[in-house]
């Protein structure tokens, strides 16, 4: 029953989202289907992965960890979803470790697993690669490749595949110890997955904050002193000043 209610919890989240139970999903565009939801990308240390805070109004501020992998990202946004929707406590604090003792950190992991690896998808597509093999055992680059697929980082991608008959403790535990970057530069992915963002995108705020601030402004509510400062508080330069790196849009 635990993990079925985690399960039916991901599902309804997704569909809430406009998406099916089984692709792989981009957790960081559909966070903007949330009006009163604020992102904040930030480097938290070596010790969180992210953070909660719930106030009025259903308005949130979701921080991620901007100096953790792309694929740690979308798994600690994706925990926080969970704090967002079923955790009743208003500031939730994350670890990077995922094996967390606390209950409400262990349904967060799991809701967010299932959430970025459907049960039913990801079990179909570790069964595909596993009876490649005579033992009926994935092989390290078979996670590799399942992890690619939904975008998640090797070791939530490990930690879920050892919870199946497809991944055996020991070969889990062994492939949890080994660097993939150049393994899976070397099966023809990217290795975008496996590193932090870039350094001129680790402070950065989208959603809800910024909208109040053009909302105000708008409104004749602040001058346009106040307006700019509320935005190069949130680590957007980039709208009071332009984007260097911007040549202009092109209409395709």
């Amino acid at each position: 029953m635990y993990y079925a209610l985690l399960m039916a919890q991901s599902e309804l989240f997704r569909k809430e989202l406009g998406e099916d139970c089984y692709s792989p999903i981009d957790i960081f565009s559909l966070s903007k289907n949330f009006d009163g939801l604020t992102i904040v990308y930030y480097p938290l240390g070596d010790n969180l992965s992210g953070m909660c805070i719930k106030g009025e109004e259903e308005n949130c501020v979701i921080a991620i960890n901007s100096k953790m992998t792309l694929g740690r990202q979308r798994f600690s946004l994706a925990h926080e979803f969970y704090h967002m929707k079923f955790d009743d406590n208003l500031i939730s604090v994350c670890a990077k470790k995922l094996d967390s003792d606390k209950e409400v950190e262990k349904n967060a992991d799991m809701f967010a697993s299932y959430l970025l690896m459907p049960e039913s998808a990801l079990f179909q597509m570790a069964k595909k690669y596993a009876e490649r093999h005579t033992d009926n055992q994935l092989s390290l680059d078979d996670v590799i490749r399942i992890e690619q697929y939904f975008g998640v980082s090797h070791q939530a991608a490990t930690y879920r595949l050892m919870h199946t008959q497809f991944l055996n403790q020991d070969s889990g535990n062994d492939f949890l110890n080994q660097s993939v970057r150049y393994k899976a530069e070397s099966l023809g992915y990217s290795s975008e997955l496996y590193r932090p963002s870039p350094e001129a995108k680790q402070y950065i705020t989208y959603g809800n904050y910024i909208n109040q601030a053009e909302q105000v402004f708008y409104h004749g509510l602040v001058s346009v002193g106040k307006y700019e400062q509320l935005l190069l508080d949130a680590f957007r330069a980039d709208l009071v000043y332009g984007d260097e790196d911007e040549d202009g849009d092109l209409i395709d």
